[in-house]
């Protein structure tokens, strides 16, 4: 199961050209839903004025230098290490699921565009980091959805109380996991594997298709955001906040530890 490339085998089925457009049909969908969503929130137009404006207010010019250097450290340490995440559980679950999800995407686009087919060779490791990268999308997805979120943590709701936001978390878990039954199924020649493609397909649309509803395009704008933070740290503007006091916060009490999301 681990080194088959589902794809091919569906191609007896299914064109190539019909898997690899629908692929870029996704991809589209993607790039017109972020758009739609930086211009329905005005979220561009909100950080360059903010942006500005944190110039205006700040004590100290940014050198080119200094410039670089923060963008390095956007990079490696809020996007690449998550490392906004002050708890440990909640990063390591979304590094599982980041992680799984980029290597499963560019597994799908591999395989689809590359090997689509029976007759063209699947190198192993392609289908083996789609089902690993699947797998950890659900490790750190139904770990965080179950353990870690917020409202269910620390506010006691149930772990199946659903919300809009909820849509780009739901719909990735489940296309992940339908992946790998669907996968597990053309394996062992059931029956019910087009059943679980189907529904494959349907909840990938769903992630996909529904970004301006979800939180999927805040992937794009996180970076953005964190290197504004860092920017405006060193310029001392901070964002327009006051700055750090003399001695730490005491948060929680002896009998209650604080908790940080």
């Amino acid at each position: 199961m681990f080194t088959t490339n589902p794809f091919a085998e569906l191609s007896a089925f299914i064109p190539p050209s019909v898997m690899q457009t629908y692929v870029v049909a996704m991809i589209v969908l993607v790039v017109v839903g972020t758009l739609y969503d930086v211009v329905h929130k005005s979220s561009a137009r909100y950080f360059f004025e903010n942006w500005r404006n944190a110039k205006k207010r700040g004590a100290q010019s940014v050198s080119g230098g200094e410039m670089a250097s923060i963008a390095v450290k956007t990079a490696v340490v809020d996007v690449l290490a998550s490392g906004e995440f002050c708890n440990q559980q909640r990063r390591i679950a979304h590094l599982l699921g980041m992680y799984g999800f980029v290597a499963y995407a560019v597994a799908t686009a591999v395989m689809v565009f590359s090997y689509s087919t029976t007759s063209m060779p699947t190198p192993t490791i392609w289908p083996i980091l789609w089902h690993i990268g699947a797998l950890m999308v659900c490790v750190g997805g139904y770990w965080f959805w179950f353990f870690i979120r917020v409202d269910v943590a620390a506010e006691g709701n149930s772990p199946f109380r659903l919300m809009r936001a909820d849509l780009f978390v739901l719909s990735l878990l489940a296309s992940a996991t339908l992946a790998l039954i669907w996968s597990y199924l053309q394996n062992v020649g059931s029956a019910w594997s087009d059943v679980f493609f189907g529904l494959h397909v349907l909840a990938t649309t769903v992630l996909f298709g529904g970004v301006p509803w979800s939180k999927f395009a805040h992937m794009f704008f996180k970076p953005a955001a964190a290197f504004e933070k860092r920017v405006s740290t060193a310029d001392g503007s901070r964002s327009n906040l006051p700055p750090p006091a003399d001695k730490p916060a005491n948060l929680g009490s002896p009998r209650e530890h604080a908790s940080h999301y």
